[in-house]
C-alpha cells in the first residue's frame, strides 16, 4: 500500500465535497464540540469509482495490519454499508449493532447471527472523539462479544486519546485518513485562503483554544 494513499482519500473526499467547511457558523459534532469542518463519509457510498478506491486501501489496511476478527459489526446507521462491502470482500460475516434496542419484539440491539466469545472487528464510516462508538462497544461485550478494535474511512485525531471515552475500554483505533491530509491537500490546492487554513490549523492543533475563541 503506497504510503501516499491518505492524501488520495483526502482528495477524493474532497472532489466528492464530503468535506465541509463553515468559519462564520460552525458545525456541531456528534460528541457536541464546534468545529469549522465536517466530513461526511455517508456520501462515498454514491460514488462507485472512488467508493471501490477506498474499499481497496481499507481491505489492504485490515491484510497488512493483520487485524485479527471473526465477523464485521456495522455501527447503525452510517457504519453498515462499510461493513457490508468489507464482509463481501473478506468473505466473512456480518452483523450490525442499533444506537439503542428497538422497543418492540425481542427488544434486540444485535441484529445477525452471531457466536459467544466470537471476535469482531467494529466498522464505522468515521470517529472524532470515539464517544458515539461506546455504546456499541458495550452493546457487544454485553453478548459475550470480543472488541477490540474500531475500524473507520475518516479519524479526527485531535483529541488526546487518554481523555476520550474510549480510553477505559481498551479499544484501537483504525484510520485510513484524517484532517492532517485534507489540510495538506487543501494548502497544495489552494483551496481556501491563508486565513481560513490559519483557522483550521489552528483547530487542528490546538482544538481547546480554538474552541475558547469560536465558542
Amino acid at each position: 500500500m503506497e504510503n501516499n494513499y491518505q492524501e488520495e482519500i483526502a482528495r477524493i473526499l474532497i472532489n466528492i465535497k464530503s468535506v465541509k467547511f463553515s468559519f462564520k457558523n460552525p458545525f456541531t459534532l456528534t460528541s457536541g464540540l464546534k468545529s469549522p469542518v465536517y466530513i461526511d463519509c455517508r456520501k462515498i457510498i454514491s460514488y462507485t469509482k472512488e467508493r471501490n478506491k477506498i474499499l481497496n486501501y481499507a481491505e489492504q489496511y485490515l491484510i497488512k495490519n493483520k487485524l485479527s476478527f471473526e465477523i464485521l459489526a456495522g455501527g447503525e446507521t452510517a457504519g453498515i454499508p462499510y461493513a457490508s462491502f468489507l464482509a463481501e470482500r473478506l468473505q466473512k460475516p456480518m452483523i450490525y449493532i442499533r444506537k439503542k434496542p428497538k422497543g418492540f419484539g425481542i427488544n434486540q440491539q444485535i441484529e445477525g447471527n452471531f457466536s459467544v466469545n466470537q471476535k469482531a472487528i467494529l466498522i464505522e464510516d468515521l470517529a472524532t472523539d470515539g464517544g458515539s462508538k461506546v455504546n456499541f462497544i458495550k452493546a457487544m461485550r454485553k453478548f459475550n462479544i470480543k472488541i477490540s478494535d474500531i475500524f473507520v474511512i475518516f479519524y479526527y485525531d485531535i483529541f488526546d486519546i487518554l481523555k476520550t471515552p474510549l480510553a477505559a475500554l481498551d479499544i484501537k483505533m483504525h484510520y485510513l485518513c484524517t484532517w492532517k491530509n485534507i489540510i495538506n491537500i487543501v494548502q497544495k490546492n489552494e483551496i481556501l485562503s491563508k486565513n481560513e487554513i490559519e483557522n483550521l490549523k489552528l483547530y487542528l492543533n490546538e482544538p481547546e483554544k480554538w474552541r475558547l475563541i469560536h465558542e
